[in-house]
């Protein structure tokens, strides 16, 4: 009885919906119009599945021009630089390619000899880009000469057993390739003399490279297709990074006291609840983009870039201190970016319980936009309902795939526009004509009508959209196009 009630419904919102459009004739369409009536207007996410590709990592001591190099290789400024030294902390992928052949080039922090605290882990990760590479480039400044840092970086790499290019860098012109020659006295085989700032060299440098880069990977992860990515974004401090440590299950992004710790987005492929995830960690967003500056201005850059390579964003607010506008900002960014949205109120077990109704009465009133997106309590550092974590996001990129029928959709705003009209405006009221939905990820939604829809009145309509079809955790856009009947 109950499949034959639905029948007569599919065929009741198809008849609508065909009564509608020829309704439609009768007035003026452009041409993007009719494209997207006729469906061609969707575009979605390519997936970018891939075979495990090799290895190379980049290492050195600090400020040797690592990252400059990553960056020349790429043909693009991915990596944060900057003169200070130690500005790169975490072990950094990028897909690459040379000469028809691609690779994962792996960016990593500055490794120094006896070093505590942050620069102890910037040192491991660059340790573990080592032993996880297939090749390794060993840079080394050419103007400075070999150093007892470089002697022992040697050591490393020879224990190591991987292939090796050394690279004599800062070579701008004739006159310091006799410096580059001394380098020979590491005993790697030859030096190459290169300007990463310039690109002097960087073409034979990546010839030797791709010499001594095996074709196929040892160490190298396949991508399955298309795994979700997930950006872990907030402000600076609230856990990004130990959220990320905690889901993968090691030490994989260096974790400090100090705010600001990350730098460039970090990508971690991980099995949760059976399926692969792509989590991104992103360095904190400060107060405002242009109030920072050096590597913290470059790197709140490419955490904006990461927010929008992802598909579903989970901004962390600290939940042991009173929530700030910056916390408002960032949730605002992931919604103008078009992301499904997920909230983790992180630090839960340092929150004390005076501070519990506070929280409550800060997302009533701050977050009363977003009361859609799914809400996690959460702590980091011990684990706590982190597994809780993969259903929010399930459900929030669910709502951001969700397509409504166009019948559907027409019966819907039929029913709620004869029990709730829109007001009057200057003695006449607009009449919605026909809804289609242009697309999705996130759901976007077009009405043609006879005049201007009033703001007030398409947050109703949103807000009975989202209680009729759910869209728990993605935002909707709704626009409406104003058209005049055709002049006879």
């Amino acid at each position: 009885m109950a499949a034959g009630l639905d029948a007569d419904a599919t065929v009741d919102d198809a008849a609508r919906e065909r009564a509608l459009r020829a309704g439609l004739e009768e007035y003026e369409l452009a041409d993007e119009d009719l494209a997207l009536l006729e469906g061609d207007a969707d575009g979605d996410l390519d997936d970018d599945a891939r075979a495990p590709l090799p290895v190379l990592a980049v290492v050195g001591r600090p400020n040797v021009g690592k990252s400059t190099l990553v960056n020349r290789i790429l043909g693009r400024r991915e990596a944060v630089v900057e003169d200070n030294p130690g500005v790169t902390r975490d072990r950094v992928s990028y897909p690459a390619e040379w000469s028809g052949r691609r690779f994962m080039l792996v960016d990593t922090g500055g490794w120094e000899v006896d070093v505590a605290g942050i620069d102890a882990r910037v040192a491991q990760q660059a340790e573990v880009a080592i032993s996880l590479a297939d090749a390794v480039l060993f840079v080394v400044d050419a103007t400075v000469g070999s150093t007892d840092t470089d002697e022992q970086v040697v050591r490393l790499l020879r224990r190591s057993g991987k292939p090796v290019v050394l690279v004599a860098n800062k070579v701008d012109g004739p006159a310091v390739e006799a410096d580059a020659a001394t380098l020979w006295s590491l005993g790697l085989g030859e030096p190459h003399p290169i300007s990463a700032l310039h690109g002097r060299g960087t073409g034979d440098l990546l010839d030797a490279a791709m010499d001594a880069l095996p074709t196929e990977s040892a160490h190298g992860v396949a991508l399955p297709d298309g795994p979700r990515r997930v950006a872990l974004v907030g402000r600076p401090n609230v856990g990004k990074s130990s959220l990320l440590n905690k889901v993968v299950g090691s030490e994989r992004v260096v974790v400090d006291e100090t705010a600001g710790t990350t730098r460039d987005p970090v990508d971690e492929l991980v099995a949760l609840g059976g399926k692969p995830w792509v989590f991104v960690d992103t360095a904190g967003i400060r107060r405002r983009v242009h109030q920072t500056s050096g590597a913290d201005f470059y790197a709140s850059l490419r955490t904006q870039a990461a927010i929008e390579k992802a598909e579903v964003a989970v901004v962390l607010v600290d939940a042991s201190a009173p929530m700030t506008e910056q916390d408002i900002r960032i949730v605002q960014q992931v919604i103008d970016a078009g992301r499904a949205l997920v909230v983790a109120y992180n630090k839960w077990d340092l929150m004390d319980e005076d501070r519990r109704p506070y929280l409550e009465r800060e997302i009533e009133q701050q977050l009363v936009q977003v009361q859609w997106a799914p809400r996690v309590n959460v702590s980091a550092r011990t684990g706590w309902h982190t597994d809780r974590l993969v259903p929010a996001l399930e459900r929030s990129l669910e709502s951001w795939d969700t397509r409504i029928p166009t019948g559907r959709l027409n019966a819907f705003l039929g029913e709620l526009v004869a029990a709730h009209p829109h007001p009057l405006r200057g003695g006449k009221q607009p009449r919605i004509l026909f809804a289609t939905q242009a697309s999705t990820r996130p759901p976007r939604f077009v009405i043609f009508a006879t005049g201007f829809l009033e703001p007030p009145y398409r947050r109703f309509i949103e807000r009975r959209l989202r209680e009729t079809f759910g869209f728990e955790g993605s935002p909707i856009s709704i626009s409406v196009r104003v058209r005049e009947k055709r002049r006879r």
